[in-house]
């Protein structure tokens, strides 16, 4: 008989093709910034702010517990030795235009600067704007959740705060948490003070993408110069600005959570979907000699 000739078994795990491996996404990362698309972005803003609006002014005006918790963080203040608030108001009201300017700033700027920011990153930075617009939204959010559970009254309003409603003894059109417009908004409705959360934002988001010098200090003083508007005209305590610092602080935390970065840590621009650029690629392809 012809000698058997054995031959070795072929390992199973050598012919097995391996598995590709997927990239692992950590559990941050729930959603990839996409490319914002101007009639969308438009229409949110615009329903969002009206649902602000509703809620805020739909919160029930408790005066009594409003003037009471007014009292308390006036106590407040001055045992820390930072209740100023009425000095600085009457001392800014004797400086007639410069007081009538703070109240038409305090009026518009507010809306006009944070438009503004909201347009320059969906032109400038649309793959910032996303998560740039979370963290505006959620402030704003945890805002109305402040208006509900702890309702106060501005210094102006206080009773025995002597302070002046600058709108009203200068005949201004001003807020409209005073004089003609003060049944249209809910008067009591200063904790947390979103002047200063959106102001912030907006300083903060131009300061960390813009390298001009001139222009990143211009960014940090908007937010400085509306902490001096609100207590100069007796619409909010000290402490309102730091609630607003705190809704601001929750909202870059649920943008963090969602995007898995800060806005300005993401790329500028959004990138072409996968399938277009594969597509591009072949049809150039094609064409290649």
């Amino acid at each position: 008989m012809g000698e058997l000739s054995v031959m070795p078994q072929e390992d199973r795990s050598e012919r097995r093709s391996p598995r590709p491996l997927r990239p692992f996404r950590h559990p941050r990362h729930l959603r990839a910034p996409r490319r914002p698309r101007v009639w969308f972005e438009i229409l949110l803003v615009a329903a969002s702010y009206w649902v602000y609006s509703l809620v805020r002014n739909a919160v029930p005006e408790q005066r009594a517990q409003a003037l009471r918790n007014a009292d308390l963080i006036w106590s407040a203040e001055r045992y820390l030795g930072i209740a100023v608030e009425q000095t600085v108001n009457h001392a800014v009201n004797s400086v007639t235009w410069l007081i009538v300017s703070m109240n038409y700033y305090y009026a518009t700027l507010h809306f006009v600067v944070t438009v503004c920011v909201l347009m320059w990153l969906f032109h400038r930075h649309p793959g910032r704007y996303a998560a740039a617009r979370l963290t505006l939204f959620a402030t704003t959010g945890a805002a109305l959740l402040g208006y509900y559970l702890y309702p106060l009254a501005p210094p102006r309003l206080m009773n025995g705060g002597h302070f002046v409603d600058t709108v009203l003894v200068h005949h201004t059109w001003g807020s409209m948490a005073s004089g003609n417009f003060k049944n249209m908004s809910n008067q009591y409705a200063a904790m947390p003070s979103m002047h200063i959360g959106w102001s912030l934002w907006c300083g903060l988001t131009v300061f960390a993408l813009v390298s001009a010098p001139w222009a990143r200090i211009l960014a940090l003083l908007y937010p400085a110069l509306t902490l001096a508007v609100i207590v100069a005209t007796a619409n909010h305590f000290w402490l309102d600005a730091l609630g607003g610092m705190a809704c601001l602080a929750f909202g870059y935390a649920v943008s963090y959570a969602w995007y898995g970065s800060l806005p300005h840590h993401l790329a500028k621009r959004v990138p072409a979907p996968t399938g277009r650029v594969r597509a591009v690629g072949l049809a150039a392809g094609r064409h290649a000699p």
